[in-house]
């Protein structure tokens, strides 16, 4: 058709100037052909590129905006979706014009950029993906579709992780691609971190939170006065915590699956209760010691309730309620009498028995208002249907960088919980 041909053409174009590295510079690096590409990281191109690309920046905005609304309602899954990406990395103007044409997960349940890694998932249907595993060199690859047998080669690359053993301590390294683990790279997305007994995990995040009250919450801001009498790099990367995930320790030795709760600091509860919302991030913003600086400063104190105000004080509890973390917990399974062993829904989605395999829902309280259809739902499932290969589906509230983190705690051993 002629608008695939313009849009190939754009293509063509664009890989004809060039892109920017990763590392830095200008290098050519045309798209590749198969599926599996990765989802590309966000950079803002030199002034010298974009004047060259000066007679594509210049097309009017409503034939600009038409041209990018018909490729991203045509193009709905990958790797045609490239097509998308490459329409936003012609030059700024594209860009922005692609930012506001493309919704959030949440929104129409496809992934796009690098930012749709962090939103939370669609609310209805769930988001399904898989994950390979790699023994030899402790990987653990997250695709984006139904399993490798379906997908194939045209199965996409969401996330890469790697497994590091040290002393006192286990951390899976979470990165964009699968052959660059280093944490000063932009590709770094955050990583999890186990406690001596694998018992407990915290989800660390390289992008600075929503919520400016996190920061205090957090060591964060004990670092920032640390480091404020220190010359730091530019690039220095700071870790804010996203959630806890503890696994209860199994002292009698029961039969059963393990029992988790997972504490979700960024999300309240508020956000599965009706006309909630979750945290949105629509922009990439790295969690550096330079950025931490100076939102300490402009957000240093917030106006709150003091003593001896007039306020309502049943208003007050109920803010305190709603600003509560949301907390997951692992669905109850039961008893399958023939089999003779516990059993879950998983809806097909796993075929092999394993003490890995768990699906979490809400765990809310009385006072939350919180529904019980709400309550039932399964937010995040994870199992096994193959050797070195298991299935994560997730949706609202949880983002596919949180699904694959509380999905990695799982692959750590664990002698006190089995």
């Amino acid at each position: 058709m002629p608008f695939k041909e313009f849009v190939r053409e754009l293509r063509d174009i664009r890989d004809g100037l060039g892109n920017i590295s990763i590392r830095g510079g200008v290098e050519a690096n045309r798209i590749p052909s198969r599926g599996r590409s990765l989802i590309a990281p966000e950079f803002s191109p030199p002034p010298s590129l974009v004047t060259q690309q000066s007679p594509w920046a210049n097309l009017p905005s409503e034939l600009l905006l038409d041209i990018i609304q018909r490729v991203e309602a045509s193009e709905t899954s990958w790797p045609a979706r490239r097509a998308v990406v490459a329409c936003a990395s012609v030059c700024r103007s594209w860009r922005k014009i692609a930012d506001e044409v493309v919704k959030t997960p949440e929104q129409c349940g496809w992934l796009t950029f690098p930012i749709s890694l962090k939103q939370p998932g669609p609310r209805e249907t769930p988001i399904q993906c898989f994950i390979k595993r790699e023994r030899l060199t402790s990987k653990y690859l997250l695709y984006l579709g139904l399993s490798p047998a379906l997908s194939g080669d045209m199965s996409k690359l969401l996330l890469a992780a790697k497994k590091i053993r040290r002393a006192t301590c286990t951390e899976f390294i979470i990165s964009l691609v699968a052959d660059d683990f280093s944490k000063a790279s932009n590709t770094y997305v955050g990583k999890l971190r186990s406690n001596f007994l694998g018992t407990k995990f915290t989800i660390l995040d390289s992008e600075l939170p929503l919520d400016s009250s996190l920061l205090s919450s957090s060591k964060l801001q004990q670092r920032i006065h640390s480091k404020q009498r220190q010359v730091l790099p530019r690039a220095a990367v700071v870790k804010h915590n996203v959630a806890t995930i503890s696994y209860e320790l199994n002292v009698l030795r029961t039969r059963g699956p393990r029992r988790m709760q997972c504490t979700m600091h960024p999300i309240p509860v508020s956000a599965i209760q009706e006309g909630g919302t979750a945290p949105t991030p629509l922009k990439s913003t790295r969690c550096t010691d330079e950025n931490l600086a100076s939102t300490s400063i402009s957000k240093e104190r917030k106006p709150g309730v003091e003593y001896g105000s007039n306020s309502d004080d049943k208003s007050t509890v109920l803010n305190q309620i709603t600003r509560e973390p949301l907390i997951l917990k692992n669905k109850a399974p039961r008893w399958h009498e023939q089999l003779q062993c516990w059993c879950l829904n998983f809806k097909g989605r796993v075929t092999v028995a394993s003490v890995k395999n768990f699906q979490l829902v809400a765990a809310a309280e009385a006072q939350q208002n919180v529904s019980a259809a709400e309550q039932d739902r399964v937010i995040l499932q994870f199992g096994k249907i193959g050797k070195d290969i298991f299935t994560m589906d997730y949706r609202y509230p949880l983002s596919a960088f949180q699904a694959f983190a509380i999905c990695l705690s799982s692959f750590d051993t664990k002698p006190a919980c089995e």
